[in-house]
């Protein structure tokens, strides 16, 4: 079954009733040459497991499923399950789970779906929850090798943007964090039904053992960037004193202590400078 066909699309979702949900960011994959290049380049193979998030109607999920041992899919919209049950039916390596990713315990569904196995997971996520699903894979420190995801090109371009550059904002350094991106490759508008109206890419986030800076206090660090970010165009002691509540003075003495020159912005900093602020503003606390 050719299912980045449009006839095929059309014919399975109208023999099911299925109609496309603005609400829920619905857009399916109609390039064929998109998905066998993102379930490659996800590390899907012999002995790895993967997490789909958002199947669809299985175009991504049946790529995935001839590579890796096993697939686990986890499809909020329950209207597609009838879909998915007729797409997926030759495979019997793939579970489908009718859940909300924000919601579910993954550390559990990893021990039961996985054991023994490497996990990578890979999703084609609606834009609009892109960041929160990015954040909380990261911030639950899941034992997963890496994360392939599509989403739109300017996001990609920013979370992918080296820390210190104008390109870069909070999520840039959140992502960095934790794991070390890369741009794969662009997907053009034209490439999914119904068309979004910007381009696409697909990006893939390397998790890192340990996070690439040491900071004492992980909660004030994410605090800090929150503060320096939000207000991106003052100089330092001007945004870390009105977001983080507390005096210029204590700003300053904790840029000096971190040499860092008191006249920087948020984007000019790098991770291990953001780390020595926090790291100094703590020990002031």
């Amino acid at each position: 079954m050719e299912l980045s066909n449009i006839g095929t699309i059309k014919d399975i979702l109208g023999r099911h009733g299925f109609t496309f949900s603005k609400s829920l960011g619905q857009n399916f994959l109609i390039n064929p040459s998109v998905c066998p290049k993102m379930a490659e380049q996800s590390g899907a193979k012999k002995g790895v497991g993967v997490i789909e998030v958002g199947p669809g109607i299985g175009v991504l999920t049946c790529q995935l499923a001839e590579r890796a041992d096993r697939v686990v899919a986890i499809e909020l919209d329950k209207r597609l399950l009838p879909v998915l049950d007729e797409t997926l039916a030759e495979y019997d390596n793939i579970r489908i789970i009718n859940d909300d990713i924000l919601k579910i315990d993954l550390k559990k569904l990893i021990e039961t779906e996985f054991s023994g196995m490497d996990v990578v997971v890979c999703a084609n996520l609606p834009y609009y929850i892109t960041s929160p699903v990015i954040m909380k894979l990261l911030e639950d420190r899941l034992p997963i090798n890496a994360l392939t995801v599509m989403v739109q090109k300017e996001a990609a371009q920013r979370i992918c943007a080296e820390v210190g550059s104008r390109q870069s904002g909070a999520v840039t350094v959140a992502v960095n964090y934790y794991a070390k991106p890369q741009i794969l490759f662009g997907v053009s508008a034209g490439s999914f039904m119904p068309a979004p109206k910007v381009d696409s890419a697909v990006i893939r986030l390397d998790i890192l053992k340990e996070p690439c800076v040491q900071v004492e206090d992980e909660e004030l660090f994410f605090k800090v960037v929150k503060a320096a970010f939000s207000q991106r165009r003052k100089t330092l002691p001007n945004s870390l004193s009105a977001g983080l509540q507390i005096s210029k003075l204590t700003v300053t003495n904790a840029l000096n202590r971190a040499n860092v020159p008191v006249n920087y912005r948020a984007e000019q900093l790098t991770m291990e400078q953001l780390a020595k602020i926090s790291n100094a503003i703590g020990s002031k606390q």
